[in-house]
């Protein structure tokens, strides 16, 4: 990996980066299948990823016709990092067990470990002979919608695919590591004028958040729109909140706290409730919801929103929220989730759904060109990454924990191949035309 990371570093050509050897292991991050158990007992919030990350070689697996290899030069922190690394729901290793039984080569992916990770930017070094559109040399990022496109299914909405899956979670050889294999329709263009590590933390989570807002299989918002947002400076609530003004809406971000708060006015979020300072208890216990929490939340929204209730709910805490969100969208509003980080179990008031006529649509990711488009917009300097601290490789179990005791703020990057920040930029004169204190801005 040294000589692969030296030709990048010294811009070798396409045809010299085919040349080189790829080399029978690579570092990687894992968890192992005979410590599934290693929690059990615990709650969930005492359990330390710190102690089920590990870094080591591993062997490079056999290339199929439609994957390609790539060095990642860097990747990110995701929540489902998190639920691997604390075996939650369940251990991983049942869905590689499941993929394993599809086909010979899907058997490589049922292992001792799993390599984790659903982000990545880097280099493409070698492709499968059913590779058409890309070659060694490319600088792509990595979305994490991995499919079998020979089922039927995948070929209206692909997220809509029988055996549709979540690369790096749902399947082995993930992004946190310094090599990766992936299919080629997970590809796409490296926004130039990004670093590796900004180029890394947006695929999972903007896609994500375009195809709950812009496209055409979520909510569908429309200039004007007043959209509530859950987490507005999280990882994928940031995004959000920028869909909303790069589209011409009215983003109502909700926080927890005043620097949260502080961070969405820069970003141009100027409607903001801190749920904290406002002590919202939507739960009077654990079985029942308090509705007139419902309604004085609604009131601070309208006192926001020129005395309107909101036309979309941008949902995915779940559990904690879902009566109040459902409460507070309009007549024939759409509430439009992706997740449920404080519990599946929802409940909400199905009178206030049915004799309203709102919508619920549920959203998981983004097929490939809803990632695409979305990859697009950061490419054009239209959206800017989330990303707020970076990691090396060998601490990503600090990362993953900062993530899992909602330490963090936006994306966490990790530092893969790639010897250090601020490297991967091959267009300056982009990056100085957007400009450096609009993409940097979550860093502040």
């Amino acid at each position: 990996m040294d000589q692969i990371l030296g030709a990048i570093q010294s811009g070798a050509s396409g045809e010299e980066i085919a040349n080189l050897p790829i080399p029978e292991s690579y570092r990687a991050c894992f968890v192992k299948r005979d410590e599934a158990e290693m929690f059990e007992g615990l709650e969930s919030s005492a359990k330390d990823p710190r102690k089920s990350l590990h870094i080591g070689e591993v062997a490079t697996p056999e290339l199929a016709p439609d994957e390609v290899y790539v060095a990642v030069m860097a990747s990110s922190i995701n929540f489902n990092t998190v639920w691997s690394s604390i075996f939650e729901p369940l251990p991983t290793f049942g869905f590689l067990d499941r993929l394993a039984r599809e086909s010979e080569l899907a058997k490589r992916h049922a292992l001792p470990y799993h390599v984790v990770g659903s982000d990545a930017s880097g280099v493409v070094l070698r492709v499968g002979s059913a590779v058409r559109n890309w070659s060694p040399g490319d600088r792509v990022t990595v979305h994490c919608n991995y499919l079998d496109d020979q089922d039927p299914s995948a070929h209206n909405d692909s997220m809509l695919a029988a055996n549709q899956r979540i690369w790096g979670f749902e399947t082995n050889f993930g992004g946190l590591a310094d090599l990766s294999v992936v299919k080629a329709n997970q590809l796409m263009p490296k926004p130039a004028h990004l670093s590796w590590e900004e180029a890394a933390v947006n695929a999972l989570t903007s896609s994500t958040s375009y195809r709950m807002l812009v496209g055409d299989n979520g909510a569908r918002m429309k200039q004007g729109d007043s959209v509530l947002i859950w987490g507005a400076t999280g990882g994928i609530g940031g995004y959000a909140v920028q869909y909303v003004l790069n589209g011409g809406g009215h983003p109502i971000g909700v926080v927890s706290s005043p620097e949260r708060a502080e961070m969405l006015n820069r970003m141009g979020c100027e409607a903001v409730i801190d749920r904290r300072a406002e002590g919202y208890q939507f739960w009077s216990d654990e079985n029942t919801q308090d509705e007139s929490e419902w309604r004085r939340f609604g009131k601070t929204i309208r006192g926001l929103n020129g005395g309107e209730d909101v036309d979309i709910v941008f949902e995915h805490p779940g559990r904690a929220t879902m009566g109040a969100s459902i409460f507070a969208v309009k007549r024939a509003g759409t509430v439009v989730t992706c997740a449920a980080t404080s519990g599946y179990m929802v409940e909400f008031d199905n009178r206030h759904f049915w004799m309203k006529l709102k919508r619920l649509i549920g959203s998981h990711f983004a097929n490939y060109a809803e990632a695409y488009a979305a990859n697009k917009l950061l490419d054009q300097g239209r959206i800017q990454p989330m990303l707020t601290d970076t990691y090396d490789l060998e601490h990503v179990g600090d990362a993953a924990l900062a993530v899992h005791r909602n330490q963090a703020e936006g994306k966490l990057g990790v530092l893969c191949l790639s010897p250090g920040e601020g490297l991967g930029i091959d267009d300056p004169e982009k990056r100085e035309r957007i400009g450096e204190d609009k993409i940097t801005i979550f860093r502040s």
